[in-house]
């Protein structure tokens, strides 16, 4: 009887804790960030250990590019779940964007981890295309001397290619967009809009005739072609 009355006191507080955590959501859906923060806040400091108010908060706190506080709350959720992959993922992208606001020889020290992260949310979910995307991203950015490199940037946009053809046309455009090949990129960013059909597809290789390749005829006939195809 008596932990039937317990069950009857704690009852409104768990209704409480998950219609709040239902609000803090419902502003982070709207884009109302701040109003989130304020709601899962004050759900943390009751329940330090909860890996979504945790995750809301690291999330919050990367879009407002406040990459220390985004860095805290995901190095938390992956000493609080180390099996979950995103964790790792969304630890390393925090800590790349904290490395690259830091001086260079603060940032030399963080690289390692970077990728270590990366390559770890791969290791525990082998179909991981976010954290692909990001070593794409990372050995591209990098200096050759700290381990930066076309050929592992191909690597990993070779592995996309097998996950989701899209991703991997995308990437390879991406990576000869970057060395300036722009006629390579283009050939793959074409495949890419002949695969997927996606917003993102035509917006690439619009991007690249504009801002690239001086086209702005051929770049307003891919969104133009685009627009016609989103309203069928």
């Amino acid at each position: 009887m008596k932990r039937f009355f317990l069950i009857l006191l704690l009852f409104p507080m768990v209704v409480f804790s998950q219609s709040e955590y239902a609000k803090g959501e419902q502003f982070f859906k709207r884009g109302e960030y701040e109003k989130a923060k304020e709601i899962f806040l004050a759900i943390y400091q009751k329940k330090p250990k909860d890996v979504g108010v945790i995750e809301y908060l690291g999330d919050i706190d990367g879009h407002a590019k406040k990459w220390d506080g985004a860095f805290g709350y995901y190095e938390k959720l992956v000493e609080l779940k180390p099996s979950e992959a995103n964790y790792h993922y969304k630890y390393g992208g925090a800590l790349a964007m904290k490395a690259k606001e830091s001086s260079k020889f603060k940032a030399l020290g963080m690289i390692d981890d970077v990728e270590d992260a990366f390559k770890k949310a791969i290791e525990l979910n082998p179909k991981h295309i976010e954290a692909r995307w990001a070593l794409v991203e990372l050995y591209l950015q990098l200096p050759g001397i700290i381990g930066g490199s076309e050929r592992k940037a191909q690597k990993y946009a070779d592995e996309l290619m097998v996950l989701s053809t899209v991703d991997g046309y995308l990437s390879k455009g991406h990576i000869a967009e970057y060395f300036k090949r722009y006629k390579e990129a283009e050939k793959y960013y074409k495949k890419a809009v002949e695969t997927g059909g996606s917003k993102t597809t035509y917006k690439k290789l619009a991007d690249l005739y504009k801002n690239k390749m001086k086209q702005p005829e051929k770049a307003k006939a891919v969104l133009d072609e685009y627009t016609e195809k989103s309203k069928t």
